[in-house]
């Protein structure tokens, strides 16, 4: 794409009365081409309450390459009054494998834990995301998610994958999914 096209679509961005879909679209085609004045209106779309909109922002990040994106990301995933959208900065933390990421995803399951917010789809994917990532600093929290149902089998999975698992009765997904064997 010329440097003609790339400005058109940066007017785009900034020209008053533009619709959403047209934002969105120039904001995915300059990540696309590398143009790092993408970058707000992709970091406001990946706080977009519609999931579908905060995940194409969450792709188009990713492909951007912006320095910024892991600092954005971690501010939307722990904010405490975005908890619903948090879903694609977390997916998008675990993506970039930034220094950012394993303590802006143990912050928030820490906090949803303390909160017993489990009903929200952000606990599960912190909890895959720290599996995922493989870091020790997350066996703690890993460790108090395995004491709740919902979460037993994910937690148990991904203090396997970073090695802080400990087989005891309290962390075993049997020991409380199963009658007690005579």
């Amino acid at each position: 794409m010329d440097s003609a096209a790339r400005d058109e679509l940066a007017g785009v961005l900034t020209a008053p009365g533009q619709p959403l879909e047209a934002r969105e679209a120039a904001a995915v085609a300059l990540a696309a081409a590398g143009d790092r004045r993408a970058f707000e209106t992709l970091a406001l779309l990946l706080n977009y309450r519609e999931p579908e909109r905060a995940e194409n922002a969450a792709r188009a990040l990713a492909l951007l390459g912006d320095p910024r994106t892991a600092r954005a990301a971690a501010a939307l995933a722990t904010n405490p009054l975005r908890v619903a959208y948090a879903v694609p900065p977390i997916r998008l933390l675990v993506q970039l494998r930034a220094p950012e990421s394993v303590p802006a995803l143990i912050e928030t399951l820490d906090r949803l834990l303390a909160e017993q917010t489990l009903g929200w789809d952000a606990v599960p994917a912190c909890v895959e995301g720290l599996g995922e990532l493989g870091d020790p600093r997350a066996a703690t929290v890993l460790r108090a998610a395995c004491a709740h149902p919902r979460l037993r089998t994910a937690a148990v999975a991904a203090l396997e994958r970073i090695g802080g698992y400990e087989a005891d009765a309290s962390a075993s997904p049997a020991a409380s999914d199963e009658a007690p064997r005579t």
